[in-house]
């Protein structure tokens, strides 16, 4: 496992980071035991980035994390693993999503119920998941860099927000990264926030590296959906799956000639893209299974050429995609997808 500083002055991370989302929530069914087991591969392969969020499965993914901290994790000792959560989503008893809360009174709530959950005295990376638009990015960056002050909190980062609210949020407190959604099909980031973020040193810590699946290699439209958030997704619609999944037979065409898995090659990509700006892009995989973690692992290896990248990037341009990254009340939350000025 190669290892790098994550922004100008973040802390250690491996070269992949393991999002665990989908051990608890929106994806359908997970198994508890096949979820701890890939946390032990994960750690056993290096990966020392273990991100999650306090509303995943309602509290379910932080005391999973938790319980696998005092068993699977155990061994390798609290200090090896750079803990990662977003705060601020709000959701109700049938676990639909409410909007957000990043008051600094609901973040010194929030907190208090994380270092409970997850049974530490610390976060690593503690952040907004989304932008409130009912509070000031000042005010929420400042109640979090109390909590640096005070020890609960090690390193402060953003998730899905715009240029200039990157901007805004590091003149209160230096940024570790930024979690943002980065893909070969969703590359939305390429035109105003990356170059904010290398400008002012905060690194990218990339989710839906593989479009949740899509662009996978393993995607298929006979795939049951109930209770797997994807199936209001538009990009997985039957109006625009054909198109898309089209466009992963061009992704399959290079994978086959560099005789590595399609999935291995969008992971590959997606980290290739800081290479040459100092490994400042660390691609998090949201393996939920070992056969799956064993796969993603396998990108490491995989080494990409300016041919192959430029053959990518024709095979995939940035307008092909068919359907938005999330359904437009979701977007509308997106920070993100506002242009500057707008």
């Amino acid at each position: 496992m190669d290892y790098r500083i994550l922004g100008k002055d973040g802390p250690r991370t491996s070269a992949l980071g393991l999002g665990c989302m989908g051990m608890s929530d929106l994806y359908g069914p997970a198994d508890r035991t096949e979820s701890l087991a890939t946390l032990a591969a994960a750690a056993e392969a290096g990966i020392t980035l273990l991100d999650t969020g306090d509303f995943y499965g309602m509290g379910h993914n932080e005391m999973l994390i938790g319980d696998a901290l005092k068993t699977v994790l155990k061994p390798y000792g609290r200090d090896r693993f750079l803990i990662s959560v977003k705060f601020g989503a709000l959701r109700d008893v049938r676990r639909g999503f409410l909007g957000y809360d990043c008051r600094p009174k609901a973040i010194k709530n929030f907190i208090g119920y994380s270092l409970q959950r997850l049974g530490v005295d610390h976060i690593d990376i503690y952040r907004p998941s989304r932008l409130d638009p009912d509070v000031p990015i000042e005010d929420t960056i400042g109640a979090i860099a109390d909590l640096v002050q005070a020890g609960y909190v090690r390193h402060i980062g953003l998730s899905e927000v715009g240029a200039e609210t990157i901007k805004r949020a590091a003149k209160v407190h230096p940024i570790s990264d930024l979690q943002i959604e980065y893909s070969l099909i969703s590359r939305g980031i390429e035109d105003e926030i990356l170059p904010t973020c290398r400008r002012l040193g905060i690194g990218i810590t990339a989710y839906g590296v593989l479009s949740r699946g899509l662009i996978s290699g393993h995607w298929s439209k006979a795939r049951d959906m109930k209770g797997d958030f994807r199936g209001f997704s538009p990009r997985f619609s039957p109006e625009n799956i054909d198109a898309n999944l089209a466009l992963v037979e061009r992704i399959r065409m290079v994978a086959d000639r560099l005789g590595v898995t399609v999935a291995q090659v969008a992971i590959a990509w997606v980290a290739a893209q800081g290479i040459n700006q100092g490994d400042d892009i660390v691609p998090l995989i949201g393996a939920r299974r070992r056969d799956r973690l064993s796969e993603a692992l396998g990108a490491l290896d995989v080494t990409l050429t300016a041919e192959d990248l430029a053959v990518l990037r024709a095979a995939t341009p940035a307008d092909a995609v068919a359907g938005g990254r999330y359904p437009e009340a979701q977007l509308a939350h997106l920070d993100s997808e506002r242009k500057a000025g707008a």
